[in-house]
């Protein structure tokens, strides 16, 4: 009895990582799509974090972003713009890659509550939390690029705003709506 529950442990843990390692691929993929709106260039990254986090839950989720991050720490190319290195950290957007791990927490916060059976409330609750991930993580991005530009200069909040978060919520906010679609239609098949 005790050798078919260790195999069961084993094969349990097997699969996580095999799952946790194929969502680090996925959001290194969409780190890597870059759509230019003028002079803005637009990643995929929200959608691989809410994706992973919404696909995994909250413990595999964050480990998985967390293993995203620390491999591009390590100088694997998996940022956007096909960099790495703790130099990417160093720069005035460097607060969104840590700010990822926050998504990942209330976007995986999330997928746990609701379960495998997307209704449309569960849907709209997962939705809500995603928003607040990507809220988050802009807070966290703000900050990191208040940092950053005051080192060199100043910049307000509102700069801040207008710079770090304006451009882009239009298509983050599209890009959550495509990882709840994603996740309710998928998570069923990850048990």
């Amino acid at each position: 009895m005790q050798e078919k529950e260790r195999k069961k442990r084993n094969s349990s843990a097997a699969k996580d990582i095999c799952y946790i390692a194929m969502f680090v691929a996925v959001m290194t993929v969409c780190s890597w799509i870059s759509v230019f709106v003028g002079s803005i260039p637009i990643t995929f990254q929200t959608l691989g974090v809410c994706l992973t986090a919404g696909m995994l839950g909250t413990k595999r989720g964050v480990i998985a972003i967390g293993s995203y991050i620390a491999l591009g720490l390590c100088g694997a190319p998996v940022f956007a713009g096909f960099t790495g290195g703790f130099a990417k950290l160093a720069m005035p957007t460097g607060g969104y890659i840590i700010g990822f791990v926050l998504t990942a927490l209330l976007c995986g916060f999330a997928s746990d509550f609701v379960g495998e059976n997307f209704g449309k409330r569960k849907s709209a609750f997962f939705g809500v939390m995603c928003l607040f991930g990507v809220m988050a993580c802009y807070a966290v991005g703000m900050v990191w690029f208040m940092l950053y530009v005051n080192s060199h200069g100043t910049a307000s909040l509102w700069a801040a705003f207008v710079s770090c978060v304006l451009p882009y919520f239009p298509f983050d906010f599209i890009k959550i709506g495509v990882a709840v679609l994603l996740v309710r239609k998928l998570k069923k098949y990850l048990r």
